[in-house]
């Protein structure tokens, strides 16, 4: 057995990981300027061992922000950028016909860009569903069967999928049993005034500095394994399985104002990805123990796009991320 890349106390693991987390910040700030919310979205994400589908309208620095996420852990990083034309072969990728030792012919397996560790799934609403299907299965299953043969992705492996929320004519919207996959639904906004000018100053002159290495694969594998034991109190999962419940307009704890807003609502899944969540955000923080700021914290990019309003809401104006903020701020008050 492998000795572990971390010191064998947990709690100085983590006083590691919150280090680790602060040097790539700092490094991710020499090119990204702001977004300091999507950064710790995406950590949280990536040491959970979930995977995140990020919206936002085009020019807000969402592949630059991946790749150079990538680049400060010494991962390996692809694009995919989905086409209607684009076939589940070119994702996951095929046997070719190639001429071995003493003239015979032989299939040889080519491997497709979802063989990386941090893998770019741009506008994935732009693929038809059977190529979304063969993405979302490499995420689920964490490997790839070509021909009858299956092959695994090495871990770790992250997929960050984006969407445009304002062009969607022409589109193939991932159905909710698919949305469910992803751990966080990261919304990516408009930087301010002040972010804005910078960004204009720091882009339009020299070319971007490179980005030191902090961490390598076999560190944030351990890390991952560290956040999954990072303890949690009896109350706090309470408070996340009392948050996912009512969100379903059918169940007894659920407010009366969230009935007819509210079409369906969270399933399980959501409580856990709340826990590893709270998990990976507590530790991030150099903490260890889960608080209930934790699951408030994570509450919206994990419940936004499980929570699915009716006409009635969006008629009032009324999406996701108003619901999911007033219950947490109602159970929060409790």
């Amino acid at each position: 057995m492998s000795q572990s890349p971390l010191p064998q106390d947990d709690v100085a693991a983590i006083d590691e990981l919150r280090a680790v987390y602060e040097r790539m910040s700092k490094e991710l700030a020499k090119i990204i300027v702001g977004q300091s919310g999507v950064i710790e979205q995406l950590a949280i994400c990536l040491f959970a061992r979930g995977h995140a589908l990020l919206m936002g309208v085009p020019g807000l620095a969402k592949t630059l922000l991946i790749s150079r996420l990538a680049e400060t852990m010494s991962l390996s990083f692809s694009r995919i950028q989905f086409t209607p034309d684009l076939m589940p072969m070119d994702i996951t990728g095929t046997d070719i016909l190639q001429e071995g030792q003493g003239g015979r012919r032989e299939f040889e397996f080519v491997k497709g860009p979802v063989f990386a560790n941090i893998v770019l799934a741009d506008e994935i609403n732009r693929a038809p569903s059977k190529t979304q299907a063969a993405m979302l299965e490499a995420m689920q299953e964490h490997k790839v069967t070509i021909a009858g043969r299956t092959y695994t992705l090495e871990p770790p492996f992250f997929v960050l999928a984006t969407q445009n929320p304002i062009e969607q004519e022409g589109t193939y919207p991932l159905p909710e049993a698919q949305l469910d996959r992803f751990m966080f639904m990261i919304g990516v906004d408009y930087p301010s005034r002040e972010e804005e000018i910078a960004i204009a100053r720091t882009t339009t002159g020299a070319s971007f500095p490179r980005l030191d290495h902090i961490i390598h694969a076999d560190k944030v594998i351990a890390f991952q394994e560290l956040v999954r034991r990072v303890p949690v109190p009896e109350h706090i999962y309470s408070f996340a399985v009392d948050l996912v419940r009512r969100t379903r307009p059918a169940d007894e704890l659920t407010p009366e104002w969230v009935r007819p807003l509210v079409g369906w609502g969270a399933g399980p899944r959501a409580v856990q990805y709340l826990v590893l969540g709270a998990k990976a955000r507590c530790a991030l923080h150099g903490r260890y123990m889960v608080g209930q700021e934790d699951i408030v914290a994570i509450a919206e990019p994990v419940l936004r796009h499980r929570v699915i309003t009716t006409f009635t809401a969006e008629s009032d104006g009324i999406d996701s991320r108003q619901v999911v903020a007033r219950l947490v701020k109602e159970l929060n008050e409790e």
